[in-house]
């Protein structure tokens, strides 16, 4: 198994390569990021080095790599750094947590994250470069497509389809039988009744405080 190399530095990267190195076999061998966001050439006792130049020092026939990036501009920089390590010959790798839930095996695509407490049930399908986060539940017969993020504690119902590189905020719930068409938002709280067009958006109005305070509440 091939020592891996995590792009990104921020949080979701410190996460991942946490999880990576303690519940699962993976080794994680080094950080990276392009040039220009390059800060500090150690994190978490590991080199970062520029991706520009990492087949010089980390070459694909001897790393993998994991593309730990979050949702920024509805997954399209994961998927752009994606499509670039596949292009140079990389492979991404897979995690799926221990304390993860599936009854049966889940066909799924590489660079994806499924973290803990995910709930996933049988005849799902899981594109490419999917990010799970924690205590989700994914309903039976499900397909979701490639470059989605889905935040934690969604409930997406059976016989769902949730197109190429949606967002799922935390808490959304989706009816049974939806179809979420591509390039879709799904805000925090959603419930979703319908099938969406392309692009839509979909947003919970946050709550507004009571001109009150809670010291002046009879309770």
């Amino acid at each position: 198994m091939k020592p891996v190399v995590v792009f990104g530095t921020g949080d979701f990267a410190r996460i991942a390569s946490v999880y990576l190195t303690e519940d699962s076999e993976h080794e994680v061998a080094a950080f990276t990021v392009n040039a220009r966001y390059l800060d500090a050439p150690i994190l978490m006792d590991r080199p970062v080095v520029a991706f520009e130049t990492i087949e010089e020092t980390h070459p694909p026939h001897l790393y993998a790599m994991f593309v730990a990036i979050g949702f920024s501009g509805v997954n399209a920089a994961r998927r752009s750094v994606y499509d670039e390590c596949k292009r140079r010959g990389y492979e991404l790798v897979t995690y799926v947590s221990s304390q993860a839930r599936l009854v049966a095996d889940v066909p799924m695509g590489d660079n994806v994250f499924i973290f803990e407490a995910n709930v996933i049930q049988p005849f799902v399908r899981i594109g490419n470069d999917v990010i799970l986060w924690s205590g989700n539940h994914i309903g039976h017969d499900t397909t979701i497509g490639d470059h989605v993020f889905i935040a934690s504690h969604v409930v997406v119902s059976g016989n769902c389809t949730i197109g190429d590189s949606c967002f799922v905020g935390v808490n959304a719930t989706f009816r049974d039988g939806l179809t979420i068409a591509p390039d879709c938002v799904i805000g925090a709280g959603a419930t979703v009744m319908k099938d969406t067009e392309r692009g839509d958006v979909l947003a919970v109005r946050h709550t507004e405080p009571l001109n009150r305070k809670s010291w002046d509440l009879d309770l």
